[in-house]
């Protein structure tokens, strides 16, 4: 026998003793272990890690041979409804989420493993999921009648059913939660309906609460004075919609919190609101808070933060920093050791009529559905650069006063586009360390799903009008632009299976209230 050969029947037999992989050892044997190509790989979670970086070390697509790519399969999720939902990968298969369902789906022949449907107990006030998390052999996920349930990885059966809002305040479960360390955590969303925004940590085996973060403070809360109207925090917003990042090292939970209620009537509740508009960082065993940077004070123009936060340092002096963007239309910077932002840089057009909007309407751009939406901005390892994407869209909002109605979407007001402004989109990249604008390419229409950065050096987006790109890391050209038959609002992750790299996106209508778009809920696999 070839002696090669027969070292790596050793090693191989030898991790098998000891509890490895032994395709991992015969890989390793071959030269072939630091080649993420040779190895089956994983997305365990919305932003693929805890960093929330969206970054993948694959390279076997890059820009040479990114215009090849092709079709490999495609599942139908749903003849209808909207889907904003990120899939995530773990051992072999894609799990997926639309507002009421869940699947797990073989990720190289699109087929469906199970589907588990959820059957509502509860009024629904906004019928959308953003995705889920895997752990101990567990999908766990929210539902829009405010329930968070877990399902067993292998064959769908749910494993525990516990309800963690009231749906009659305009609460729901929409976020996509983040498992570590056996805990689990999740948001409470509906600022628009003026409840109290939250963060809940779950016991991941029992789904029982182990703490809570409430994102308006009262009485004697940290922050509770910046509600100097101590009424207007009564139902003050501050909703959770998107999805967490996470600090392993120091054991911190970043929250990107959302807009205050009632949207278009900050002289109703002065003060700066916290912690509203802010990324907000907890003590992810504890609940307590360790600090926070508030990106719009007493919002007027409902702009929240929606997105996740992304984690990385400095390329000179390994200085901690972490970006987060929202629907302000701005990248913000912020160093993690001063507590102080670094950079802001704009992603979308910005223009502001009057300083809050009046009883006669006021023009903002970007307006309360523009800016950078529940996908938030990547970190390319490779670049050292964000890159993010946005909407950019103008709105004329009107005060029109108190109007607050208890599980009822209520803004103070009423909002509509700028006559004859067209929604269109961006895909920004910035200087990680400065937030200077590297490159900027234009979309026909909004760019609201995920941006994924390579090694390849190509950096994969979307639009709502359907439109899949690939574009190069470097400079933004576009390297591949696909048309396809459904919008493009939810995730878009790469992996390796059988050494092949593949790309998976999501297709589909988006929303019936906000960016709609055509085709029925699918998810499509691409290869070479």
């Amino acid at each position: 026998m070839n002696p090669f050969k027969l070292n790596a029947l050793r090693l191989a037999a030898l991790a098998t003793v000891l509890g490895a992989s032994p395709l991992t050892a015969v890989h390793a044997a071959n030269g072939l272990a630091e080649d993420p190509e040779q190895n089956d790989t994983a997305w365990p979670s919305y932003n693929q890690d805890y960093a929330g970086q969206r970054y993948s070390t694959l390279k076997q697509i890059d820009t040479k041979n990114v215009d090849k790519l092709k079709e490999i399969c495609r599942i139908e999720l749903s003849d209808g409804g909207s889907l904003q939902s990120g899939p995530i990968l773990v051992d072999g298969t894609i799990y997926i989420t639309t507002a009421l369902d869940t699947f797990a789906i073989d990720p190289t022949s699109c087929k469906q493993v199970w589907k588990n449907t959820r059957k509502p107990v509860a009024h629904m006030p906004f019928v959308v999921n953003r995705g889920a998390t895997y752990a101990d052999g567990m999908i766990i996920r929210g539902t829009p009648d405010g329930h968070l349930i877990a399902l067993d990885a292998k064959t769908g059966a749910q494993v525990w059913d516990h309800q963690i809002t009231d749906t009659s305040y305009g609460e729901f479960a929409s976020a996509a939660p983040l498992a570590w360390q056996g805990v689990v955590y999740m948001g409470v969303a509906g600022s628009d309906w003026g409840m109290r925004g939250r963060v809940l940590a779950i016991d991941a085996k029992t789904g029982r609460e182990l703490w809570r973060f409430n994102t308006i403070p009262r009485g004697n809360d940290v922050g509770a004075e910046t509600w100097k109207n101590k009424s207007s925090a009564l139902i003050g917003g501050g909703g959770v919609w998107g999805a967490f990042s996470l600090d392993v090292r120091d054991g911190e939970l970043f929250v990107s919190v959302g807009n205050p209620a009632q949207d278009f009537l900050p002289d109703t509740r002065p003060g700066d609101n916290l912690f509203t508009n802010s990324l907000v960082v907890l003590d992810a065993r504890t609940g307590g808070i360790k600090w926070w940077y508030q990106a719009v004070k007493n919002d007027p123009w409902d702009y929240d933060l929606a997105s996740a936060a992304v984690l990385y340092q400095s390329k000179k002096g390994y200085r901690d920093l972490v970006a987060v963007a929202g629907k302000d239309g701005y990248i913000h910077g912020v160093d993690r050791l001063t507590r102080k932002r670094i950079f802001k840089t704009a992603v979308t057009t910005q223009f502001k009529q009057d300083k809050a909007p009046t009883t006669a309407g006021s023009k903002h751009c970007p307006g309360n559905i523009g800016g950078v939406e529940w996908n938030g901005p990547a970190y390319d390892v490779a670049q050292h650069q964000l890159t993010v994407g946005a909407v950019d869209w103008c709105f004329i909002s009107t005060k029109t006063g108190p109007d607050y109605v208890r599980g009822q979407l209520r803004f103070g007001g009423k909002t509509t586009p700028v006559p004859g402004d067209k929604a269109s989109g961006w895909v920004t990249a910035v200087d990680a360390d400065t937030g200077a604008v590297k490159w900027k390419h234009h979309t026909e229409a909004p760019v609201v799903a995920a941006v994924t950065p390579t090694a390849g050096g190509v950096t994969f987006a979307g639009d709502t009008g359907g439109t899949f790109l690939a574009l190069d890391s470097a400079s933004g050209k576009v390297l591949m632009s696909k048309k396809m038959d459904g919008a493009l609002g939810g995730g878009i992750i790469t992996y390796s299976q059988k050494g092949s790299q593949f790309v998976a996106i999501t297709t589909g209508n988006i929303s019936r209230l906000t960016f709609g778009g055509d085709g029925n809920p699918s998810l499509v696999v691409f290869g070479l």
